[in-house]
């Protein structure tokens, strides 16, 4: 479908073109101001009414998106300390084009803007991230931090370039914004969340003021926040399906789950933030900043899996199967085989018992960590018509994650298994044996993955503009330098194996009476809600050692691994020209931009592959360099078609740089001893060019009444060289490989229209006055255009052609409340090349259309005090998906539902 392409190519590049005819027609005419107050409530005779709470933080949003050069989305603290929503990523999901899922601990995670996740992130204009990655865990910055957050869908050439879906800059809150005097703002919340079943709590305060200073004026203020929260997220999943002929007796022509079982993830976790700045106004021309950030993640935590190797069973009996019918060749394994000459007659199945099968469980112990630190300052001066800005600012994260596993099981007697209970399975282990912790055995290997990861940037930026005053209202020009470091260790996940041990009984193996525990959760959907036995985390944790020991190996961490890790240094240095113009035709105002800017990256990379000879293998260390040059154009335009009524549109070349996980050059392969078989191997590829985007945007906007409005816009975005990995012939000493590498082989469209608005019922009488209505709409229409690609002609993952947001506020008489759901439709997370399931080119594992309805009421007691209720997720919206086919499920996600109360004071 390409409906939008010609049609946006054309609104932006024609009316950008417009531009400069109709400025030789109205040269001549002085351009129009926008009043910023537009749409704000003003009383008869003209003077602002100063409005706050939720009705505020909308119409402020409205304002940024009409005065904006860019398309943007914005979301606006109601009050110091008081987001939209709890996290900042739950406030994002309320933008027309973001879409989000949710975590294993029910936070909010992962946005995507218009289908892709290639977001650059800035902080007050700053670049920031998560550990070695490009892009930035939204939930690491807590909300109350938060002044605004800006979703920039098109681009201009003083933003930093290296998001090829946007650019996210979150805001923090600075002296200047308060008003004069001390301003002390406190936050305390309590929440239940129900699968939890524990109160989770949070709290802040914001201590800050503004004073004179000589001439000038002078602030400062620093803003605590902590959080520490519970969480359990149960999941229940049938594993992929396979052929009932190829397995115990009693099946034959039908298709089961190769296994089935559930886990849940269930801990706590901790989120320290603090952030300072301060200002120095020492005059009408020169301000001087510094700031500072910290935030924090601490978690610590059990996924805690139940068990059964269903196809392991004596015997299948009670089979039921489905009308669903087909044809398939499978292998001697079960599973779809397109080599295979067995061609099958199969359904698939329904239910079905399994006898004397193994019955496991298992603890994976988790310790996560991440530290952030931001520090910078500045300058900033106005003289005149020049107006410049000096920046410079450090960042750094650093992660660390330990993962310790241990697995348990024990033949049990029976299991029945319901495929699709109400587009969900549904597991009995009979009399439920895996609660009673005699007979569990070590099965399986100890399995350690530790993984370290730190990185910083050092970046300098001088911004300034310059108003002319004519047709060319404004030249903006500036230059970045940034120098970023990354550098990542981690062992060979994996361990000794269980087998090495004299005695794998678990009675016999002289741990403590306490090692094995009750389950701290349960799945609702597995024997009936019931715990199990589980090995403790706790001990994985704290005595490694121990454990170590016993599966015969010696003390200590495992080492890291050469073929794992990597140093990387990357420097970036960009300039930009912008020029912002500004003309009438006739009465009508129009304005816009035309710039560009050119961008050096250069960067060296460190890793280690492995040659193998003769059964030998030999690390390699590998060290790489590249560079890459790019300039890339923006243009846009707005017509202000009457004082209400706008037109814009936009061009933009955008670029994101490779993943450092994806430059490693660490290659790993065996020299061949058979000349008959063509040898292959696996790396990195240090020669990934950045992937490049052109993007075209076209929206119109109607603002009208008291902070109300409407807009409608459609997009359209080219992707080039996206990595995917890749099987290539390449030449090493003289002999041809079968390298699978990842390369810029990919491509892909996204195109689609969004609509939103918000309206405030001001013409109501006195008491209904006070309501409003907000909603938005986005189709999202997404192909990948990689040749050769089995996705080709299908659409990007884990995008939802059609989601939408509405939602219902009041704000009068110190009440506030506010009612918002969100609704995504189906989306695919992943893929399968070959599935036991009617024949298909690829299958997807379909995630089903859902959604989450969230509530906040407030009062405000005082002038000084507020109350607030909230509820998260109430209707209790779950993750569910299916192996290609619905009628086949594959798991059930059971999203937390959350209720807090809070007190807020501020002075």
């Amino acid at each position: 479908m390409n409906w939008s392409k010609g049609f946006i190519r054309s609104a932006s590049l024609l009316a950008i073109a417009w531009s400069g005819a109709a400025y030789a027609q109205d040269a001549a005419e002085p351009q129009a101001e926008v009043d910023a107050s537009a749409g704000l409530p003003t009383e008869e005779g003209g003077d602002l009414i100063v409005v706050t709470g939720i009705r505020a933080s909308l119409s402020q949003a409205a304002e940024i998106k009409r005065n904006s050069d860019m398309v943007v989305d914005s979301i606006v603290a109601e009050d110091i300390g008081k987001f939209p929503d709890t996290t900042t990523a739950a406030a994002l999901q309320r933008v027309p084009g973001v879409q989000v899922v949710n975590g294993f601990n029910n936070e909010i995670v992962n946005p995507l803007i218009r289908g892709i996740g290639d977001i650059i992130t800035t902080l007050d204009g700053r670049e920031i991230f998560t550990g070695v990655g490009r892009g930035f865990a939204f939930q690491d910055l807590p909300a109350e931090a938060l002044a605004r957050a800006d979703v920039y869908k098109s681009n201009s050439a003083e933003k930093i370039e290296g998001g090829i879906a946007g650019n996210i800059d979150l805001r923090l809150r600075k002296p200047f914004d308060l008003d004069d005097g001390l301003t002390v703002s406190a936050l305390g919340r309590a929440t239940y969340g129900e699968n939890a079943d524990k109160v989770s709590y949070n709290g802040g305060i914001l201590i800050g003021g503004r004073w004179d200073a000589g001439d000038g004026e002078m602030g400062a203020l620093v803003n605590l926040s902590y959080s520490d929260n519970a969480f359990n997220r149960p999941i229940s999943f049938n594993c992929d399906p396979r052929s009932g002929s190829n397995g115990p007796p009693g099946a034959d022509g039908v298709v089961l789950p190769t296994c089935v079982g559930g886990l849940t993830d269930t801990g706590s976790y901790q989120r320290p933030q603090v952030n300072a700045a301060f200002q120095w106004r020492p005059n009408d021309t020169v301000e001087f900043y510094l700031d500072g950030l910290y935030t924090g993640y601490r978690a610590k935590f059990g996924t805690y899996f139940i068990f059964s190797d269903i196809f392991a069973a004596e015997s299948i009996s009670n089979v039921e199967a489905t009308d669903l019918c087909f044809q398939a060749p499978v292998s001697p394994a079960g599973f779809r085989d397109p080599n295979s000459a067995d061609i099958q007659d199969l359904c698939i199945g329904s239910s079905a018992t399994f006898n004397n099968v193994p019955g496991n469980t298992s603890t994976q112990a988790k310790r996560d960590k991440t530290d952030q630190y931001l520090f910078g300052g500045g300058v900033k001066i106005t003289d005149g018509p020049w107006n410049l800005r000096l920046d410079i600012s450090r960042f750094q994260s650093k992660t660390n994650n330990r993962t310790t596993i241990v697995d348990i099981g024990k033949r049990i007697e029976q299991v029945n298994v319901d495929i699709n209970d109400d587009r969900h399975g549904t597991t009995e282990m009979v009399g439920n044996p895996v609660g009673d912790p005699n007979g569990f055995m070590f099965i399986n290997s100890l399995f350690q993955d530790y993984r370290r990861a730190d990185s910083t940037i050092t970046q300098a930026m001088f911004d300034g503009t310059y108003d002319v005053g004519s047709f060319l209202d404004e030249v903006q020009f500036g230059v970045r330098y940034a120098d970023r470091n990354a550098t990542f260790r981690g062992n060979l996940a994996g361990g000794p194996p269980a087998a090495n041990m004299d005695d794998r009984l678990v009675a016999n193996s002289g741990l403590p009476a306490g090692f094995l525990i009750e389950s701290p959760a349960t799945i609702p959907v597995i024997n009936g809600g019931q715990h199990w036995i589980t090995p403790d985390p706790d001990f994985l944790r704290d005595q490694t050692d121990v454990l170590r020991a016993l599966y015969g190996s010696p003390a200590g961490d495992p080492e890291d691994s050469p073929t794992r890790s990597f140093d990387a240094d990357e420097s970036t240095m960009a300039l930009y020209l912008q020029g912002r113009y500004a003309f009438d035709v006739g009465t009508i105002p129009v304005d816009g931009l035309i710039g560009g800017r050119y961008v050096i990256t250069d960067r060296t990379i460190e890793g280690t592959g492995v040659v193998t000879e003769s059964g030998v293998g030999v690390l390699t260390p590998v060290k790489a360099s590249s560079s890459s040059k790019k300039f890339l154009p923006n243009a846009s335009i707005r017509v202000q078609l009457t004082p209400e009524l706008q037109f814009r549109a936009s061009y933009g070349k955008t670029i994101s740089q490779p993943l450092f996980t994806d430059l490693n050059p660490g290659l790993t392969y065996s020299v061949p001893s058979n000349a008959n078989i063509r040898p292959s191997g696996t790396g990195g590829n240090p020669n990934l060019r950045p992937q490049v985007a052109e993007s075209y945007d076209a929206t119109l906007e109607y603002y009208f009444g008291r902070g109300s409005y409407i807009a409608a816009g459609v997009y359209y975005r080219d992707i080039k060289d996206r990595v995917a990995r890749n099987v290539a012939e390449e030449v090493i000493d003289g002999i041809t490989y079968n390298i699978n590498r990842p390369r810029n082989l990919g491509s892909s469209r996204l195109q689609g229209f969004e609509v939103g608005g918000q309206y405030f019922f001001d013409f109501l009488p006195e008491g209904l006055d006070g309501f409003g209505l907000f909603a938005n709409y986005t189709y999202a229409d997404t192909e990948v255009l990689t040749e050769g690609d089995l996705l080709q002609g299908e659409a990007l993952g884990g995008v939802s052609k059609h989601a939408y947001n509405v939602g219902a506020l009041y704000e009068k008489y110190g009440l506030h409340a506010r009612v918002a759901y969100n609704w995504r439709d189906r989306y695919y997370d992943g893929t399968f090349t070959q599935l036991l399931v009617p024949e298909q080119q690829i299958y997807f594992n379909y995630v089903r259309p859902n959604g989450r309805l969230d509530f906040s009421i407030g009062y405000d007691v005082t002038e000084n005090i507020t109350v607030n209720f909230e509820g998260v997720n109430v209707l209790k919206g779950k993750y569910l998906s299916y192996f290609d086919i619905p009628r086949y499920p594959h798991d059930i996600r059971i999203d937390d539902t959350f209720y807090g109360a809070s007190v807020r004071v501020k002075f």
